[in-house]
């Protein structure tokens, strides 16, 4: 190996620093990682659904913010794991 990739961590995205660190070049950007996190959060809300729209718990989890991102630059494991399944 010529060089060990190293990127500099800025602000508070751990997983994108975390995620090119391990992968040894810059694949992802917070735009590619907070679109995996719409996506879950997606699939959430349709799981969500299948209780029922009208329940109590569905109405709930619409009032709570994502627990995929933030805006702080936080993205959850399950946002980390979706993104390296791209490499297998």
């Amino acid at each position: 190996m010529e060089s060990i990739f190293h990127e500099k961590q800025e602000g508070s995205l751990c997983a994108q620093h975390c995620l090119n660190n391990l992968l040894q070049g810059e694949y992802f950007s917070p735009v590619e990682l907070s679109s995996i996190a719409h996506q879950l959060d997606e699939e959430e809300r349709m799981r969500m659904a299948e209780g029922g729209v009208t329940s109590e718990d569905y109405r709930t989890f619409l009032q709570q913010p994502s627990g995929n991102m933030d805006d702080s630059g936080f993205f959850s494991i399950q946002v980390i794991s979706n993104a390296l399944k791209v490499w297998g």
